[in-house]
C-alpha cells in the first residue's frame, strides 16, 4: 500500500537515494546528506516541541508498505518570515489621470512585499517519476491538508504556497531575465539556492527600492506575472481544488504565483471527518472501482494517510487488516476520513 507518514530519522539514507532522482530546480530538496539529516532533524523537533516558532516544519515521506520504497516527500513550513524575511511582489494597480487633457492610464506596478509574514507554506513537494501513475501525486499533494485538519491548533490562520513561474524553451525566466538579472548580477539557479537555504541578505541589499512598473517590461516578462509553469498547472489545479486562491502576489525571482487561503477553509479541513475504524474480513479483495476515501491515523509523531475503498458507514470507517496495519490503526481508533469524487464508468 502507498501511505505518506511523517519522516523519522532512519529515512535519511532513502532520502538521498530520492534526492539523486529530482534533477536541477528543486532547490529545497538536493542529495546533499548534511542538508536533509538536518530537515529530518528539524522536523522531529518541530513534532517534540522543542523547535523554535521560525524553524518549526514538518517533512512528510511517500512509502510503498509492501517494499518499503520511499517513492516521494512533501513539507509545511509552519510560520515563514519570523527570522529570515519572506519576500513577495505585490501586484498592486497604479492609475495616472490628467483633468486639463483628458487621459488617464491603469497600470499594474510590483511592490517589495511582506505581507505573507506569519503564514504557513506548503513546500517541497516532489515525486519519483517510478510512481507518476493516476491519483499517486494526488496523494502526496493533499496528505498535507489531512495533517492540518487533524493538527489545526499547531499552525496560524492562513496557508500560502508558492508557485514556480513560467519558463521559456530554452530553460530561462523571461521575468528573472527583464528584472532580477540587472539587480543580483547571478544566475536565477544561483540565487533561487542562496534564497532557499535562508541566505537571503543579499535579496534586501541588491533588490530595486521602488516599484517595479509591468508596462516598462518587454512583453515577454510581462505576460510572465501570475503565470505558472506548464508542468506545475496539475498541481495548481489541485490546490485551488482545495480552496487556494491567486491574490496577487508572486515570486520575487521568476513571478510565478503564490496562492494562499484560510486554514479553516481548505475543503478537507471543512470536510474531512473523524470516526472510529472497524477492522473487517480481508478473505475478499479490496473493490476497485467504488467510492474511495483518503484516510489518516490521528497519530501526531507516526502519522500516516493513504486512500482506501470504501466511505464511513453506520458511524464507522470499515479498513481491511493490511490497510490498517499500513495506516497504523486498531479497532475502535479514531481515524480521520476525507471521501473522494467518485468517477463514473
Amino acid at each position: 500500500m502507498i501511505v505518506v507518514r511523517v519522516v523519522q530519522r532512519g529515512d535519511v539514507d532513502a532520502l538521498m537515494r530520492l534526492a539523486q532522482e529530482t534533477g536541477p530546480g528543486l532547490t529545497t530538496f538536493k542529495p546533499d546528506r548534511e542538508a536533509l539529516a538536518a530537515r529530518v532533524e528539524r522536523a522531529r523537533r518541530t513534532m517534540e516541541d522543542k523547535a523554535e516558532p521560525h524553524e518549526a516544519g514538518y517533512f512528510f515521506v511517500m512509502e510503498d508498505t509492501d517494499t518499503g520504497d520511499v517513492a516521494g516527500v512533501c513539507g509545511i513550513e509552519t510560520a515563514v518570515g519570523l527570522q529570515q524575511p519572506f519576500y513577495n511582489y505585490r501586484v498592486s494597480t497604479v492609475v495616472h489621470a490628467s483633468q486639463d487633457l483628458g487621459i488617464w492610464t491603469r497600470m499594474s506596478a510590483l511592490n517589495i512585499s511582506h505581507d505573507l509574514t506569519g503564514y504557513a507554506e506548503v513546500c517541497s513537494l516532489f515525486l519519483s517519476p517510478r510512481y507518476r501513475t493516476s491519483g499517486v501525486g494526488g496523494l502526496l499533494s493533499r496528505s498535507r491538508f489531512m495533517f492540518l485538519a487533524q493538527f489545526r491548533e499547531r499552525f496560524p490562520q492562513r496557508l500560502c504556497a508558492e508557485l514556480r513561474g513560467h519558463f521559456d524553451a530554452e530553460g530561462t525566466s523571461p521575468f528573472w531575465r527583464a528584472v532580477g538579472s540587472h539587480f543580483y548580477q547571478i544566475d536565477f539557479n544561483a540565487a533561487d539556492y542562496l534564497s532557499s537555504h535562508g541566505r537571503k541578505a543579499f535579496l534586501a541589499e541588491l533588490m530595486p527600492r521602488y516599484p517595479v512598473y509591468v508596462e516598462l517590461l518587454p512583453e515577454e516578462a510581462q505576460r510572465c506575472v501570475g503565470l505558472t509553469h506548464n508542468d506545475t498547472i496539475p498541481a495548481r489545479r489541485m490546490l485551488e481544488a482545495e480552496g487556494l486562491r491567486y491574490e496577487n502576489h508572486v515570486d520575487i525571482f521568476d513571478a510565478g504565483p503564490v496562492l494562499e487561503c484560510h486554514i479553516a477553509d481548505l475543503r478537507t479541513v471543512r470536510e474531512s471527518v473523524l470516526v472510529p475504524a472497524e477492522i473487517v474480513d480481508t478473505s475478499a479483495a479490496a473493490p476497485q472501482d467504488g467510492p474511495r476515501s483518503m484516510v489518516s491515523n490521528t497519530s501526531l509523531g507516526d502519522f500516516r494517510v493513504g486512500v482506501v475503498a470504501g466511505v464511513p458507514q453506520d458511524g464507522v470507517f470499515r479498513l481491511r487488516a493490511p490497510e490498517a496495519a499500513a495506516l497504523g490503526v486498531n479497532a475502535g481508533d479514531p481515524v480521520r476520513v476525507q471521501p473522494q469524487k467518485h468517477k463514473q464508468g
